[in-house]
């Protein structure tokens, strides 16, 4: 039986956005982040975090130091309760500096290749999830993917019009986000 999961992008929903996030020092949770990610947890949704990492391609970090930045998020995470079902990143760009990751991709946001990569190895089904991303190209991902609903929210880059149209809402941080997709019971 397949089951329905939340794919969240991570710079801009789950961490402040810093451009090319390659150190732990410089790993700093958004407000709301935990709280979100364990109500969809709650909620009964897999996590599943997927995340372009050009400045892998760019040359400007090492897969290693995006590991060690993904294991320390991991265990933050679960240190709080909240278990992170997978992560999927994305290391290319066509135009890369790194030899070995210029290549013509499926999975570099807006192509769904991650989503779709997920959804198969975790029984996902996509018509049931959700994604919460911070960019247009986080909802085209998961449009081209076929994910149920997909939301925006404003913790990461400004947000136009454009990929506002795209959305089903927007939200403040993920939090907000979650609260409205599993409410919590009445009392």
């Amino acid at each position: 039986m397949s089951r329905r999961a939340a794919f969240v992008d991570r710079d801009g929903v789950i961490n402040v956005e810093v451009g090319f996030l390659h150190r732990i020092e410089e790993f700093e949770f958004l407000p709301g982040a935990i709280a979100g990610l364990k109500r969809l947890q709650a909620a009964g949704y897999l996590l599943v975090v997927v995340t372009n990492q050009s400045g892998i391609a760019r040359g400007l970090y090492g897969e290693e130091d995006y590991q060690r930045v993904t294991a320390h998020m991991r265990q933050r995470l679960a240190a709080a309760g909240v278990t992170l079902d997978a992560v999927e990143h994305c290391p290319h760009l066509p135009d890369a500096a790194v030899a070995c990751y210029r290549v013509e991709c499926d999975c570099r946001k807006p192509l769904p290749g991650m989503l779709l990569r997920a959804a198969t190895a975790l029984d996902i089904d996509l018509a049931a999830s959700v994604l919460v991303g911070d960019r247009s190209s986080d909802i085209e991902a998961g449009r081209s993917a076929g994910v149920g609903r997909c939301w925006l929210v404003r913790s990461g880059v400004a947000l136009d019009q454009a990929a506002i149209a795209l959305a089903d809402g927007v939200f403040d941080d993920l939090a907000a986000c979650a609260a409205s997709l599993a409410p919590l019971p009445a009392p």
